[in-house]
């Protein structure tokens, strides 16, 4: 036990002392733990570790007594491209990547206490957004220095996991959220904010807050398994110091999720995995009112005031593994996403332009021992880019901002079976 909370703690302080951004559906992670990240993120009918919970808390249940660590390198490409705009200067191309990578790390602890009963603990991000621009995209219009945001998610989730009989597995987990976040280089922004001392350059701001997470999982045949999943939204306290940025004086909370999934054992050697998701974005005010609110008399921080305009989105992944031998697995897998940023919301969006929707993952495990196991993957999430339409105000010279981005991930993991 002692060495159990010895990782944990290490994993906890690496994960909240290091600035991360997510391979992304949106700005949540498009997966959780190695092995599933190596099948595009599936895993709400297909429980492979601990990290299981973070798609279906019932997913402990039908894992083994284990500890799972792992690392994530992430280096995404973020750019930004002004035209048609009116204001001297303005126009042309930038570079949000003068922070070029990223890692990631997650934990994952699971344990029976009978037949039936299994508790769990998980540490995870669960999303996030980085851009950094040396040559800020505001400077024109009234800003100074670098512009960029960092914002990250840090979730900790314990969980409990019962299984009813041999066909049907039950789950619940709390979903504890520390998010921090920091913005710099809007104070051409100031005069549309209703708090301008609380709307830039203030160093990290951090939030707390939490919601739950039930699943339910269930073995049709012997073959075919279901799961289905639902994650409330978590209410979390409000980014204090950029009040005068954020809707309702910096509240930024976590919108729901909730999905299905379904895993086929084709053969003996392959398995074969797909889920469905939908990520509420458009109920989170601070990032779903549109950029036009502004100009209804709702300023930036007011309690409707302007955000990013982001959409709802559905999420589908599909994925394959390959039991070589008993020793060794390939992996490989395709997650797309929709579109939440609009084309006539992209100003706001050089800061967050999460944009990718197709990723293509591979990955693989190997067995070291009888309880030890290493696991790595790969990810590639395709250059998307949305061009703007009538997407940058007359009061600002007018014109468009196109947005862009690429990501690349590699990551490893090692898990003890206990």
């Amino acid at each position: 036990m002692k060495i159990i909370k010895k990782h944990i703690g290490v994993a906890l302080l690496c994960t909240i002392g290091t600035s991360t951004t997510y391979a992304t559906d949106g700005y949540f992670a498009s997966g959780y733990g190695v092995k599933s990240q190596g099948m595009a993120g599936v895993g709400i009918a297909l429980p492979q570790d601990g990290l299981a919970v973070a798609y279906n808390p019932a997913g402990i249940g039908l894992v083994d007594n284990q500890i799972n660590l792992g690392l994530t390198f992430f280096k995404p490409k973020r750019s930004a491209e002004i035209v048609g705009n009116g204001v001297p200067g303005v126009n042309g191309y930038y570079d949000g990547n003068s922070t070029t990578s990223f890692y990631i790390p997650e934990v994952a602890y699971v344990t029976k206490l009978s037949n039936t009963t299994s508790l769990g603990f998980a540490m995870y991000g669960n999303g996030g957004m980085n851009t950094d621009y040396d040559n800020n995209p505001f400077k024109s219009f009234g800003s100074s220095g670098n512009a960029g945001v960092d914002l990250t998610q840090i979730y900790l989730k314990p969980s409990v996991a019962y299984k009813l009989n041999e066909k049907n597995t039950f789950g619940a987990a709390v979903n504890f959220v520390y998010q921090r976040f920091s913005a710099d280089g809007l104070q051409a922004f100031s005069q549309i904010s209703s708090n301008p001392a609380k709307l830039t350059n203030n160093g990290y701001s951090s939030s707390t807050g939490w919601g739950l997470h039930l699943g339910w999982m269930g073995q049709l045949t012997k073959e075919l398994s279901l799961g289905v999943t639902w994650s409330s939204k978590l209410r979390a306290s409000k980014f204090d110091e950029y009040s005068g940025l954020f809707a309702d004086s910096g509240r930024f909370d976590i919108p729901e999720t909730y999905g299905i999934g379904v895993a086929f054992k084709a053969t003996p050697s392959v398995t074969l995995a797909a889920d469905v998701q939908r990520i509420k974005y458009g109920s989170i005010d601070s990032i779903a009112n549109p950029l036009s609110n502004l100009f209804a008399g709702n300023p930036l921080g007011s309690p409707n005031g302007a955000g990013f305009g982001w959409k709802d989105v559905t999420v589908v992944k599909v994925g394959a593994s390959y039991d070589v031998n008993p020793n060794l697995t390939f992996r490989i897998g395709y997650n797309h996403s929709g579109q939440p940023i609009p084309d006539d919301q992209t100003l706001f969006n050089i800061l967050a332009p999460g944009v990718v929707q197709d990723h293509l993952t591979l990955g693989g495990s190997w067995k070291t021992s009888p309880n030890g196991e290493w696991s790595m993957f790969y990810a590639h999430a395709f250059k998307k880019e949305v061009n703007g339409v009538n997407s940058i105000p007359a009061s600002f010279g007018g014109g468009n901002a196109n947005i862009g981005m690429s990501q690349d991930m590699l990551g490893v993991s090692y898990s003890w079976k206990l």
